[in-house]
């Protein structure tokens, strides 16, 4: 994953553009599966446009002595992301007006973007800008805004033994930005080769896309998918330091929400569960109250809230191997928790039934040599009255939701417990 992502951070993404057509190809190398979609320019979506496509090519400041002070070519954060074409001369006082740095992080480049508003700009870190002193300044940006462009993103879809879906979705849209976007980009491509190995009662279907946009065009062209979704999750910030952060689905209480709840609370390590909030990532648009979908937002420390955010310090030295590591084996469990959730009814309610005749208990009583086994049989006996999934009764029992499969397997080969219907 690290290596995948040390590949394509060098690569200038924006919404729309080569970029994201180079990244996508590069995933495809890993997922051939992967189908690459083409929206063209103009095309309404929902309560938007697709937007004109925008390519780079070049952009600079040169002094008086035709040196460049500032240069794309150094790094991709230089240029705010859909500067329209120009060329010429400015006095400095033009050019201050146009130019965005980070005083009190003065040796950092920040990463700024004007999608929607034409204008033109550089970045730069603020040692730099003090460094501007000349009166006139030569600029070049060579960008291209193509009307007859297209916005790109990629789907890969894994068939399971039903229709109903979990949406697994990443945003592709970020220039030389490494825990935002790469990382949550990187897990979702390792999910997806683990799960094409795995056996799935659900059909899984990964989007990658450009931030806002992207989910918005996706959600606009697909309602025959988007009814077919019970779960999904937002994979972001996921390869830097910080503990787990989950941000609940707009429902707060959906089979995703206590999914994720329970296994970070099973996997031990200090992490927070925070509530819905309409602002953040592609969890909003699939949140819209028109959709509703049960779809939650997975990340390390969010965004914001590390001082490499969306500047020039989040390099691939920043994400570290052991943290995407960490992060799929987490969106792993968090997968295997919703295939193994099922609702079952006690078939001997009337009292206890013997389980030592049978052979789920332990032989001499009066220890606590297999305490939680014997706890996981109680509880799923005493629960399973035909309305409470695996997860509630792992979250009521305090639990393991491994264990309490396992044991849920065992009463199912004794007679004595009966699958009525899937989770949640």
């Amino acid at each position: 994953m690290h290596a995948l992502l040390a590949r394509l951070y060098p690569i200038c993404r924006s919404i729309t553009g080569d970029g994201v057509r180079q990244t996508l190809a590069v995933v495809g190398e890993y997922l051939p599966a992967l189908v690459v979609h083409e929206v063209p320019s103009g095309t309404p979506a929902l309560d938007w446009t697709v937007p004109v496509e925008w390519n780079i090519r070049d952009a600079w400041v040169k002094n008086a002595a035709g040196e460049r002070v500032i240069d794309f070519r150094a790094h991709n954060l230089h240029v705010l992301q859909y500067s329209q074409p120009k060329h010429g001369w400015v006095t400095r006082q033009e050019l201050e007006e146009h130019l965005f740095s980070l005083p009190d992080q003065p040796d950092l480049i920040p990463y700024r973007t004007s999608y929607y508003q034409p204008n033109w700009g550089f970045c730069l870190s603020h040692r730099q800008r003090e460094q501007l002193l000349d009166e006139h300044y030569e600029i070049g940006i060579d960008s291209t805004l193509d009307e007859a462009g297209s916005l790109t993103y990629g789907e890969l879809v894994l068939p399971g033994a039903t229709e109903e879906e979990v949406l697994l979705s990443c945003h592709c849209c970020h220039p030389s930005l490494a825990n935002d976007n790469l990382s949550g980009l990187v897990v979702a491509v390792g999910l997806a080769r683990w799960l094409a190995r795995e056996p799935r009662r659900y059909t899984y279907r990964f989007v990658f896309g450009p931030g806002t946009i992207g989910s918005i065009v996706w959600l606009s062209r697909n309602p025959a998918a988007v009814a077919r979704i019970r779960h999904g999750l937002v994979l972001t910030l996921l390869g830097g330091p910080g503990q787990f952060t989950y941000k609940q689905s707009r429902r707060r209480t959906a089979e995703i929400d206590q999914a994720v709840a329970l296994v970070l609370r099973d996997a031990g390590p200090p992490h927070e569960v925070r509530p819905w909030l309409p602002y953040g990532y592609d969890e909003r648009q699939y949140g819209s109250p028109g959709f509703n979908l049960p779809v939650g937002c997975l990340s390390r420390t969010p965004f914001g809230e590390f001082p490499e955010y969306h500047t020039s310090a989040d390099t691939p030295d920043f994400v570290r191997p052991a943290e995407l590591a960490g992060s799929l084996a987490l969106v792993q469990a968090v997968c295997a928790a919703l295939e193994h959730n099922r609702i079952y009814r006690n078939l001997s309610p009337f009292g206890e039934p013997q389980l030592g005749r049978r052979g789920l208990y332990k032989g001499v009583g009066g220890g606590q040599e297999g305490a939680d086994w014997q706890m996981a049989l109680l509880w799923l006996l005493n629960l399973s009255d035909g309305s409470a999934s695996l997860l509630a009764v792992a979250a009521q029992a305090n639990l393991p939701l491994p264990l309490l499969h396992r044991a849920a397997h065992a009463l199912e080969a004794a007679g004595l417990l009966a699958a009525v219907a899937a989770g949640g």
